[in-house]
């Protein structure tokens, strides 16, 4: 079933007062409803359900509404619950009349929509901020021509892994599966696992390697038994073996993973998704997530530096093989071709289309570059404080949404609450602008008042 969209009926109720009598409808959230097309979004989102009988959605004004809050503050689906009770703006923002005492969601409905979405469909949030953009006057259509595209990672919320703690972990999980599940173990190695993981931490602590190195074979040999002793134990029953399925294949491939071998390796046992990336930081060696592809428009617009794309790239890719991916899906995005793409020089030998090739300029190029070229080159770095915000103030820092899905989707709404947020901003310069004129305007008028 559609969901149920909310229509401003402008009824009012005898015994509460409607929202836009209590709150100051100059306020920037309160001009950003009103710059926003929600029938957009509406027809986007919409498009997911189907005109089958059942529980009808929640209204998709209120669903992308907090959306939207919940990255451009930077809040936890727990808090952005706590907040929406409390603040007026917050509800009027989502399409309430009247203000509202109780939550017509939940935090696990965020969690239900975010899903339902996915990436393809959350796009439209970010194509609405920039048409809001254009709409407002904080930015002109010809800004999105030409824009600097760079990669960052998005850390997944994950501990740091080693391969210690990652085989205790392993067998912790497969024992307490198997005891839910009434499979009796020859051994659970509970309390003495626990002494060989502390006792290769105070070794390796003490750069006493060849002790830390023999508990963390003890380690491997207690994940072993244990996993082998279960697979003995399931042996006939289908049921259970596509219980074990998946903990048994990432505990093997836990136990026979080594510092040094090339292709993919088990980080996390929660996020096996999870790859290891290293951009050489001196502070950050190595950072535990998803590479993530940003494109900025080049030049500083009237209302700031707008995310033009963002996307998700599973794999670790070569960040110049990532052009040919990224560079159609932005056009298509902004709805304008791209005339000029500035990029670092981890771009070098880049795929980009046929079309796009001779418009692509890498920082130190010397060739086929002109006086404005050069000065649009100079350019480049402008987009490394907008990745900063985007991980300190839009949940990009720190991922907690499960699966690649869910790195793909936390991405596109860090950049839509990134966008939404420099909007908010722009609409108070506007308020502040507009109320400066309006007091040199209104002044001299009282001084001439007051001679008379």
């Amino acid at each position: 079933m559609r969901p149920k969209e909310r229509r401003d009926n402008g009824q009012k109720d005898l015994f509460r007062a409607r929202l836009d009598q209590i709150v100051d409808m100059t306020h920037p959230l309160a001009k950003l409803a009103r710059s926003v097309d929600w029938g957009f979004l509406e027809a986007r989102f919409g498009a997911v359900y189907s005109d089958t009988p059942g529980h009808p959605p929640l209204p998709t004004r209120l669903m992308a509404g907090l959306a939207i809050l919940k990255h451009m503050h930077d809040l936890s689906d727990e808090a952005l619950c706590e907040r929406w009770i409390e603040n007026p703006y917050f509800q009027l923002f989502c399409g309430e009349e009247f203000f509202q005492h109780t939550p017509p969601f939940d935090r696990s409905s965020l969690t239900r929509w975010r899903q339902r979405m996915g990436e393809e469909k959350l796009v439209a949030l970010v194509q609405e901020s920039l048409n809001v953009a254009t709409r407002t006057g904080a930015a002109k259509p010809a800004d999105f021509s030409k824009v600097i595209v760079d990669t960052t990672v998005q850390p997944k919320a994950v501990a740091f892994p080693t391969d210690a703690k990652l085989m205790h972990r392993a067998r912790e999980r497969l024992v307490r599966l198997a005891k839910k599940h009434g499979v009796v173990l020859r051994q659970s190695y509970e309390r003495v696992g626990k002494y060989a993981l502390i006792a290769h931490q105070r070794y390796a602590h003490a750069k006493q390697f060849k002790r830390a190195n023999r508990a963390l074979r003890t380690l491997r040999t207690y994940l072993g038994r244990t996993a082998r002793d279960i697979v003995r134990k399931i042996k006939g029953d289908e049921e259970l073996k596509s219980v074990f399925a998946e903990p048994l294949s990432l505990a093997w491939r836990v136990r026979d993973q080594r510092q040094n071998q090339r292709g993919r390796k088990v980080y996390s046992l929660h996020a096996p998704e999870v790859e290891c990336i290293g951009k050489g930081k001196a502070h950050r060696p190595y950072e535990f997530g998803v590479k993530v592809s940003v494109a900025t428009t080049l030049h500083h617009s009237r209302g700031g530096q707008f995310i033009a794309h963002v996307k998700a790239l599973p794999g670790n890719p070569y960040d110049g093989h990532t052009l040919g991916v990224v560079l159609p899906e932005m056009e298509a995005q902004i709805g304008a071709n791209l005339s000029r793409i500035v990029a670092d020089r981890g771009y070098r030998g880049h795929n980009a289309p046929p079309e796009h090739k001779f418009r692509v300029y890498i920082s130190g190029q010397k060739r086929r570059v002109t006086a404005a070229i050069k000065r649009d080159l100079r350019r480049r770095s402008a987009v490394e404080p907008c990745i900063g915000h985007l991980k300190s103030e839009h949940r990009m820092g720190r991922n907690h949404l499960a699966h690649a899905a869910g790195d793909a989707a936390n991405a596109v709404l860090a950049a839509a609450g990134y966008n939404f947020r420099r909007l908010l901003a722009w609409l108070a310069i506007l308020l502040r602008a507009w109320l400066a004129a309006f007091i040199a305007i209104a002044k001299p008028l009282h001084d001439n008042a007051a001679l008379a």
